[in-house]
């Protein structure tokens, strides 16, 4: 009894010490954007400053067009988490449930496009977006994301849990197979697609890459762009940056506290439910 214990107490200890090492740059962070410049670069560093200095939080809407970059996030953000379910929803049910020819190997295609790296294809997607006057324009930031393999793939294997006879019961009621896609499966997908538009929306809010490739002006730029236009070439005003970095979190910490029941569903639920 002791020895367990014992090794109880230094599991806990070891989770402690892994918890503080994680949270520890967000702590900084916050310190950080309440702090004045002057006391940023202080040694021995210190936790907070003199004065908590709040006015960094309004500087960042003063000093750059920082509601309009959350905005840009906002919208972008949305829509590809709307388009992006639907899709992988809809396309993991056709996987899933439907018989036809090539199924498994058109399944294994799609799938294998997750292997490829965006910078890969992101020259002829410029292109492309070049070509149909998208360039600087949000609508290019949307068009490359509204489909995903990674979610189809999700979608697909729990689809696969549920069991036979639910669809066979619509079939019987007269349902076709977006019926029985719509009435059946997708009201008893919650758990995954709540799992799923966890990882779409943080993949989107913090995407660097597109906006630094597709968008050129100060008032379209993503958050996560607009935060690295913030650096300045010889000087940083690093409080209000981490002031900015740290308002760029509060939405992604919203969407998981809401979700997060629906999280811990889709590890448990095998897709049958009562």
């Amino acid at each position: 009894m002791k020895k367990k214990n014992l090794s109880k107490a230094v599991l806990y200890i070891v989770l402690s010490i892994g918890a503080l090492i994680m949270i520890a740059p967000f702590i900084w962070m916050i310190s950080t954007s309440l702090k004045s410049i002057d006391e940023v670069f202080t040694y021995p560093p210190t936790l907070f400053g003199k004065t908590i200095r709040w006015d960094n939080y309004a500087r960042v809407s003063d000093r750059y067009p920082f509601g309009h970059w959350f905005i840009n996030s906002t919208i972008v953000t949305t829509v590809v988490l709307v388009c992006q379910l639907f899709t992988s929803s809809l396309a993991g049910f056709v996987f899933a449930r439907l018989k036809f020819r090539y199924r498994d190997v058109i399944f294994l295609v799609y799938l294998a496009t997750m292997m490829i790296p965006v910078h890969v294809t992101i020259i002829p997607v410029f292109i492309i977006m070049r070509e149909l006057g998208l360039i600087d324009k949000l609508p290019s930031l949307i068009l490359t994301e509204v489909a995903t393999a990674f979610g189809t793939f999700l979608m697909r294997q729990f689809y696969m849990t549920i069991p036979d006879s639910l669809e066979d019961a619509a079939k019987i009621d007269g349902c076709n197979p977006f019926g029985t896609f719509w009435r059946i499966f997708l009201p008893l997908s919650k758990p995954a697609l709540a799992t799923l538009g966890i990882f779409i929306f943080m993949g989107m809010w913090n995407d660097f890459i597109r906006p630094l490739i597709f968008i050129n002006s100060v008032e379209n730029m993503t958050l996560t762009l607009g935060l690295a236009n913030m650096k300045g070439m010889y000087a940083t005003d690093w409080p209000v940056m981490m002031a900015g970095a740290f308002i760029s979190m509060i939405p992604i910490l919203i969407v998981f506290l809401f979700a997060q029941d629906f999280f811990v569903k889709s590890i448990t639920l095998t897709g049958l439910k009562e």
